[in-house]
């Protein structure tokens, strides 16, 4: 197979344990702050990225490395944590999580969506992402589980069971040692943030720290969570999903009607109900020519047809039973290559057949003590393809052996409204795998009473979407944005943000 490659700009960073991985230093601190920051997260220093190739001057320090979550395993996950811009100190700490399950947080949250560096448009550097949400708090990225990005285990039988319950826990024990490298951070307001399969991963994890606060010793401030169009409930899920496609003239009437006569997504027997099995795939398989997660995004299409035409293939799960769809590449999208091998040579094909033009045949070689169960070496490889950043950034042996989903999270909704904690959950209204319907099915089975009714919400003068506020929780569309909202609408989504943080309404008002 032959790939027509234009690669403008290669860095190569290599990942250690021990000595800081990257060296000489790209911005300064200024000030007596700067020394006693220093000083205090004097652990963390170790982790201190101090030359990324291209990166534009800073006056913000950023981190990357390792936190051993269990020692007679040797799990460890892979953390990016970078500083606000601004009064670091002043400001809170937000743990950001991608969901897949097996999405790395480091290549789409922290690369695509909201980290401080993105490439520029020449493809020749890295420059500094205006939207970036740590101008608004501090910014923690982290790998998870093990086997998402550079994030390992070295008894590979913990692989076979990974689940929701297994990814809290870890989540939460790397917190704590987390802050054991910055202490500083200890005492920070917290809020954990997350997309898609996070909306189990970041109520979980914070019902996780609400129980274990009960010992003081173990305390952190946890004060809300905010998810982006989230998995919630397994059942409204599904509903949301085949409303919506029939909404949108996705799917036909009759499609549509023989969902709604034979299948009961509460049931635990939905799949073995042909109709209604038959009738879903129809829905998957019309998915297949657009993009599922924006669909008014256009697809890269080559001469090929049919099924051909699936790019990266994601499972969607049906109880028991897993479902084929399909994940379309946005070509212009940012992407990283995640290279996390156990074998000496790995190849990766950064983009689908549909795409060829743009993709590329990445060959990684290793020495026989690197990229393995050891975990001494790994690589992280940003390419620009033709003024492209491309990834391989979804485990999807993870998702397809995960062994533990929990079929709706709205009690601990409850849980976690009832100890005061600040909810908001945001959903782009054109993406087709966690539909606003959804999600706006889960929240309305809630039963919360309405505070502020219905209603625009505003950004530079424009309807940034529509807003409804429950007690105990703030629920907002975003207007034209698919699955990822903050890369479709970056401005809209850091003003959202800044918005959360300060717990204020966003404007009703032009």
């Amino acid at each position: 197979m032959d790939f027509v490659v234009n690669v403008m700009f290669i860095l190569v960073l290599s990942v250690t344990a021990s000595p800081p991985f990257l060296v000489p230093v790209l911005g300064s601190r200024h000030g007596q702050w700067s020394t006693e920051r220093k000083l205090i997260n004097s652990w963390g220093s170790e982790d201190l990225v101090t030359n990324l190739p291209g990166q534009p001057k800073v006056h913000f320090q950023h981190y990357a490395g390792y936190v051993t979550v269990n020692e007679r395993s040797g799990r460890a996950l892979f953390y990016w944590f970078y500083e606000a811009s601004t009064l670091p100190n002043d400001k809170p700490l937000v743990l950001w999580l991608n969901g897949g399950p097996g999405c790395s947080s480091v290549g789409y949250g922290a690369t695509q969506e909201i980290g401080p560096f993105i490439v520029d448009s020449e493809g020749h550097a890295l420059k500094l992402n205006p939207y970036a949400w740590n101008t608004e708090a501090n910014m923690l990225f982290v790998e998870s589980p093990v086997g998402v990005g550079f994030s390992y285990s070295n008894t590979t039988t913990e692989y076979d069971s990974l689940g929701d319950d297994f990814t809290a826990n870890d989540a939460y024990a790397f917190l704590h040692k987390w802050f054991l490298k910055f202490p500083s951070y200890k005492s920070s307001m917290f809020y954990v943030a997350g997309e898609s399969y996070a909306g189990k991963y970041v109520p979980e994890l914070a019902e996780l720290i609400l129980d274990k606060n009960k010992d003081p010793s173990l305390f952190i401030d946890l004060r809300g969570i905010l998810l982006g169009n989230p998995e919630t409930c397994d059942a409204e899920d599904w509903k949301g999903l085949v409303d919506y496609a029939w909404s949108h003239a996705v799917v036909s009437d009759e499609t549509h009607r023989t969902i709604r006569d034979s299948c009961d997504f509460n049931s635990n027997n939905t799949w073995s109900n042909k109709d209604c099995s038959q009738a879903v795939d129809e829905v998957l398989k019309q998915y297949k020519v657009i993009d599922i997660y924006s669909l008014y995004t256009s697809v890269c299409i080559g001469n090929s047809t049919g099924s051909e035409q699936t790019s990266l293939q994601v499972m969607f799960r049906r109880t028991s039973k897993m479902v084929s769809s399909n994940l379309s590449v946005i070509c212009q999208g940012l992407w990283v290559v995640m290279i996390h091998a156990s074998t000496d040579t790995r190849q990766l094909i950064t983009t689908d057949p549909m795409c060829r033009r743009h993709s590329m045949l990445v060959t990684v070689k290793t020495s026989s003590n690197g990229v393995s169960a050891s975990n001494e070496n790994f690589s992280l490889i940003l390419m620009v393809v033709n003024s492209n950043l491309f990834s391989v950034a979804h485990n999807m042996e993870i998702f397809k052996s995960w062994s533990d989903s929990k079929e709706s999270v709205l009690p601990i909704y409850k849980k976690l409204i009832s100890a005061g904690l600040r909810i908001w959950v945001y959903s782009g209204d054109t993406d087709g795998r966690v539909p606003v319907l959804s999600t706006r099915y889960s929240l309305s089975s809630l039963g919360l009473p309405i505070t502020r009714a219905w209603r625009p919400w505003y950004h530079n003068k424009q309807v940034g979407g529509w807003l409804q506020e429950y007690e105990g929780l703030t629920f907002a569309t975003f207007r034209g944005a698919g699955h990822a909202v903050p890369i479709f609408k970056p401005s809209e989504s850091l003003a959202f943000f800044s918005s959360f943080l300060r717990g204020e309404s966003p404007p009703f008002e032009r």
